[in-house]
């Protein structure tokens, strides 16, 4: 997207905005927002539709595959919503709720938030009676154990690695294969799982809601291929699934609701159609003609069609536009020359114009400026601004870094993104090009994104991605972004940077060990702005996660936990028969 078209949607955005919010610096209540908030917020930390019906068909656009439903693998937020909430359960899983109560636990395949001993180093959860699969033979606790076993095989390189982080005698292993098996986790009986970890991490039920604690049978595990055929636990089984195209979930018979206290399984079928275009799925939604009253967006939307959903009150009223709580950012390859060169580096910084990035990504009513790494809403506040940078960038302090380099001539790289983020590789591009870095642009399918730029050897110099905390704290976010220690050399996640520093790593531990919590985010924010000062990273945009839904949907939320993304425990339609929207 060049320079003038980037200008004519900000100033239409601009437009949206004034008209959206006129009246509300008084704090009054307006069409568009209650006590002046962004009119694509207006939705936040509600629920849309009103309460669902039983049956009928739930379908989802989508312009892309899943990168992985593999419970072992799975590590995507939207991923990781669509998986724990449809197909399996784990120990312990969020609230389906609207808001900060989203991010409180409840018990999912456990009878509790587990029980910790030896200073919350030994951790022990006893799972419900009556939790079957979907043949109806009994989950056990050996199939859990089983998958967080298969997380550490480097066939199936992708997925969360609080196993590898945390478990007592974890260095080395590498999965299942010949027989082989963790002594850190016990399965005394059916029903029993204890974790013995090698450092204390009060923490740790937090862990549990991520994939790698859902059972997987080994009698059922096809490796590799599990990835288009998960078993299930959850309230849906997979009928079909055409990769690229369409997967269909039909109900599993044998899920108990009485021993799922979270998921709703309202829609008798859910359809995932992929391969759409973003922009097609946009229009299908702001019409909702047929079918698509029924549908949702799995994709952001975009920025383009902001104007064409803040300006319609009926349409606006069908958007959510959650925080995602995920700093995106761009991240430079620090093993490789000339990104080695920390002033190369706070270059990038001082380059970018996050202001024409923002505007990019939608504009300021789908997303804040990132003034720091981690979002200000894990502490409970706003993001510190410890660089001070202008917002539209500082090119004379660039080229003045760029010269120290002994790099004043410029140089030229690549910069990989996915591909629904063009335009804000382009203006990453612009911005970059006012100092004389010339960069190429490499877009990738959303589906394979992540296992591109996790190949560290054959990946671009630079990439455009995002983090999320797993929950709200900083041990969820600068540890897996910025320690060395677990980088892999295929199927890297977190730390695209490849950022390896002995006294940051040293700092990580000691604040992971803390047990005030308000000194231990202190502790994490003094730290984020001790990285920035090393760029690393140049964090861009906090962005915001917005949805648009058909007009027949009911039930249906923001979840804060699964960054922004619809909960899929609890949608459903008004009317499953369709004819009375």
């Amino acid at each position: 997207m060049d320079l003038r078209t980037r200008t004519a949607l900000a100033t239409a955005l601009a437009a949206t905005l004034a008209l959206g919010t006129a009246g509300c610096l008084g704090g009054t209540e307006s069409d568009a927002g209650r006590g002046g908030r962004n009119p694509a917020t207006t939705g936040s930390g509600t629920v849309i539709g009103g309460t669902p019906q039983k049956g009928g068909t739930l379908t989802v656009l989508s312009n892309q595959d899943f990168t992985h439903l593999d419970p072992a693998r799975n590590w995507v937020m939207g991923d990781m919503d669509f998986g724990t909430r449809l197909l399996y359960r784990t120990l312990v899983t969020y609230k389906a709720e609207p808001g900060t109560k989203g991010g409180e636990l409840t018990p999912d395949l456990a009878e509790d938030l587990g029980v910790s001993s030896n200073g919350a180093m030994t951790w022990t959860f006893r799972l419900k009676a009556g939790l079957r699969y979907e043949d109806g033979s009994p989950i056990t606790a050996q199939d859990v154990k089983y998958n967080v076993e298969r997380s550490f095989s480097p066939d199936l390189p992708g997925g969360p690695d609080y196993a590898a982080r945390y478990l007592a005698g974890a260095e080395g292993y590498r999965g299942p294969a010949q027989g082989k098996h963790l002594d850190s986790v016990k399965t005394p009986d059916d029903r029993t799982i204890v974790f013995e970890l090698r450092k204390p991490f009060a923490e740790f039920p937090h862990a549990t809601v991520l994939p790698t604690f859902a059972p997987v049978p080994q009698a059922h595990d096809t490796g590799s291929q599990y990835d288009s055929r998960p078993f299930s636990s959850g309230p849906y089984k997979i009928e079909t699934y055409d990769r690229g195209k369409q997967l269909t979930l039909v109900r599993n018979a044998h899920w108990e609701p009485a021993t799922d206290g979270v998921r709703k399984a309202y829609p008798d079928k859910v359809v995932v159609m992929m391969g759409l275009r973003a922009n097609q799925i946009d229009d299908r939604l702001i019409a909702a003609s047929g079918a698509d009253a029924s549908a949702v967006s799995w994709g952001k939307l975009r920025p383009e069609s902001t104007p064409k959903v803040l300006t319609k009150a009926d349409v606006r009223a069908r958007l959510l536009s959650e925080s995602s709580n995920c700093t995106e950012m761009v991240q430079m390859h620090t093993g490789r020359a000339p990104f080695d060169n920390v002033k190369v580096r706070q270059a990038v910084q001082y380059a970018l114009d996050r202001q024409a990035i923002l505007t990019a990504s939608g504009g300021p009513a789908l997303g804040d400026i990132a003034t720091a790494i981690m979002p200000g809403s894990i502490f409970g506040g706003t993001q510190p601004d410890t660089l001070g940078i202008p917002a539209t960038g500082d090119t004379g302090k660039a080229k003045q870094l760029l010269e120290e380099a002994g790099r004043a001539e410029g140089f030229a790289t690549s910069l990989t993104v996915s591909n629904g983020d063009k335009g804000v590789a382009e203006a990453v591009q612009q911005s970059l090009g006012r100092i004389g870095i010339k960069v190429t642009i490499e877009t990738v399918d959303p589906s394979a994104f992540y296992d591109t730029i996790g190949d560290t050897k054959s990946r671009t110099d630079l990439v455009y991605t995002g983090w999320c905390p797993d929950y709200l704290s900083g041990s969820t976010f600068l540890p897996f972004v910025f320690d060395g220690r677990y980088i892999k050399e295929k199927g890297n996640s977190g730390n695209h940077s490849l950022f390896r520093d002995e006294a940051t790593m040293q700092r990580m531990d000691q604040i992971a060990a803390m047990t005030d919590t308000g000194q231990a985010d202190r502790a994490w924010q003094e730290l984020d702005g001790q990285i920035l000062a090393q760029a690393p990273t140049a964090p861009v945009v906090i962005e915001r996660m917005p949805l648009l839904l058909g007009t027949n949907i009911a039930g249906a939320f923001g979840h804060t936990s699964f960054g922004g993304q619809i909960d899929y425990a609890t949608v459903g339609l008004k009317d499953p028969t369709g004819r009375g929207r």
